[in-house]
């Protein structure tokens, strides 16, 4: 098929396919454009189409003469993300997603709209699709982001979005035991449960929803790395 022919899902394919395989670290650098485009047999208009969906969902970000990067636009610099993720342990960063997330939760039952709850909708639809752990992080990573842009508070959605960037650079690796979510993946039942209190306006039940997803989450990673 010559690339005048391709579709635009069939490019976004391509591109999704090509980052799985690479398994790039967060913040990792993607070739150029005309390089890339020439990997995945594309045009670069075609390219640059696919990149957007993937900016859109938060799973790459673009700086103008720096390149295309791995992973959600950072609201520190590269240097202030690698300084904290090298000083910054597991267990602090897991205190505090407890101390600060459960409130987000809180607040996005009493702020958020419609839009805010489709968005929320989405990102469970689509972990729950997810072919692989990468895929599935991503909308995970996209839910937690909704609900702290469902509070409408723009200090608390900085606060939440540094602390998902050291997150997220931090690095560790949990042992899967499968190449995808299973179908029974406590996190589904759990986002499910946030997701109904938040549109039930309901911020205490909303708050222990995610304060128990985030002790899940908390023993499954002090399980898999024997902490």
């Amino acid at each position: 098929m010559t690339a005048s022919r391709i579709t635009d899902q069939i490019a976004l394919k391509r591109l999704r396919d090509f980052l799985a395989d690479q398994q790039l670290a967060l913040n990792a650098r993607l070739p150029v454009e005309r390089e890339l485009a020439g990997t995945l047999g594309l045009s670069r208009a075609k390219l640059r189409a696919a990149l957007a969906v993937l900016e859109a969902e938060g799973q790459i970000w673009r700086h103008v003469g720096r390149g295309t990067f791995i992973g959600p636009r950072p609201i520190l610099n590269l240097n202030d993300v690698e300084f904290l993720s090298t000083h910054t342990s597991i267990r602090e960063i897991m205190e505090a997603r407890l101390a600060v997330e459960p409130q987000l939760a809180r607040l996005a039952a009493l702020h958020g709209t419609e839009a805010d709850f489709s968005a929320l909708r989405r990102c469970n639809q689509l972990s729950r699709s997810a072919r692989d752990w990468r895929v599935y992080e991503a909308w995970d990573n996209n839910f937690h982001q909704a609900v702290a842009a469902a509070t409408k508070n723009k200090p608390l959605i900085t606060l939440f979005d540094t602390l998902n960037i050291v997150r997220r650079s931090t690095v560790w690796t949990q042992r899967r035991k499968s190449a995808s979510p299973p179908k029974d993946h406590e996190s589904f039942a759990e986002h499910e449960a946030i997701y109904d209190a938040i549109v039930a306006r309901d911020p205490d039940q909303a708050a222990a929803c995610m304060t128990a997803h985030l002790k899940t989450v908390r023993n499954r990673i002090r399980e898999s790395l024997d902490l």
